[in-house]
């Protein structure tokens, strides 16, 4: 094959899986240079699956978010790992994220086992490079090469922007020859309005006592555009009256300050105005109730 031969043009599909917190959403974002999936500190944040097309020259990644897999302790956390390992099977490269600053663990040997059973091609990807020095760096690439059989290990920091296109190249070299798959103008095929919820359910997250993180729903009821503004109306749901209490705050001050930080959010989402009106509610024990489930979108 001579050098003027046009390379084939790849298409496909991956996704990142790690233990939570081991940097995916992050990375995500930083590959796509735009905030699409939610990026939290608390474990078990995302929630819906979020494909953020990236596009290039001889090829078109889609990343597909997939939530953390863990040890299911309700019905959602059993659903949220059957959607998993769904997404897992339809994948064409898997990056295993484990953290540079962290030793290897349970949870990095239980999920690499479980990539052991696909067809997909899986890449180690040591992820928070910045965190580290080159030594506990050089250490940590040879624990994960010996963790399990991965095509290549891959250093990368979200942070910094340190390798994310080497990432991307090595991905899209494992993508199957395919024509393109998504518009070009495409960035995410996720309706907005499931952006919406997840930009004001992150920022009723913030700050927020540990006890929250898995009892908040957020459901958008309407997204009203009138010219250069977007009215959204919007529902945080919780378990208890006891968590709307911390949801709203003193005089209501967090709630605003959710408000506000939201609205910021999704106006650089939509490009226009945003009148962004919340209210908490009340929905018991939803994480456990089939019902409930269905009808905040699980």
């Amino acid at each position: 094959m001579s050098d003027l031969q046009p390379r084939p043009y790849r298409a496909g599909f991956a996704c990142f899986v790690g233990r939570p917190n081991a940097g995916k959403s992050t990375l995500t974002n930083a590959i796509v240079g735009q905030k699409i999936a939610i990026t939290s500190n608390k474990p078990q944040t995302t929630r819906h699956i979020i494909r953020a097309v990236l596009h290039r020259p001889e090829s078109q990644l889609v990343l597909v978010d997939t939530p953390g897999l863990h040890r299911p302790r309700t019905l959602l956390g059993e659903r949220l790992n059957d959607l998993v390992r769904q997404t897992w099977s339809e994948v064409d490269v898997i990056g295993l994220c484990i953290p540079a600053d962290e030793p290897i663990g349970r949870g990095d040997r239980f999920i690499t086992g479980e990539l052991a059973e696909l067809k997909a091609t899986v890449l180690a990807v040591v992820t928070k490079t910045d965190l580290v020095d080159r030594k506990r760096l050089a250490e940590q690439l040879l624990a994960v090469s010996e963790l399990g059989e991965f095509a290549e290990v891959v250093p990368v920091s979200a942070v910094s922007g340190h390798q994310v296109d080497t990432l991307v190249d090595v991905m899209t070299g494992y993508l199957p020859e395919s024509p393109q798959l998504y518009p070009d103008d495409m960035l995410t095929d996720d309706p907005e309005q499931v952006l919406v919820a997840e930009l004001i359910r992150e920022a009723a997250l913030e700050g927020v006592r540990d006890e929250l993180p898995h009892s908040i729903a957020v459901v958008v009821e309407e997204m009203i555009p009138e010219g250069q503004l977007t009215k959204i109306y919007a529902d945080l749901y919780v378990e208890r009256p006891s968590q709307k209490a911390i949801v709203i705050g003193h005089r209501a001050s967090r709630l605003k300050h959710v408000g506000t930080t939201a609205r910021r959010q999704i106006e650089e989402l939509l490009g226009t105005r945003v009148y962004l009106d919340l209210h908490v509610r009340v929905a018991k024990d939803w994480q456990r109730d089939p019902k409930q489930l269905r009808k905040l979108g699980f």
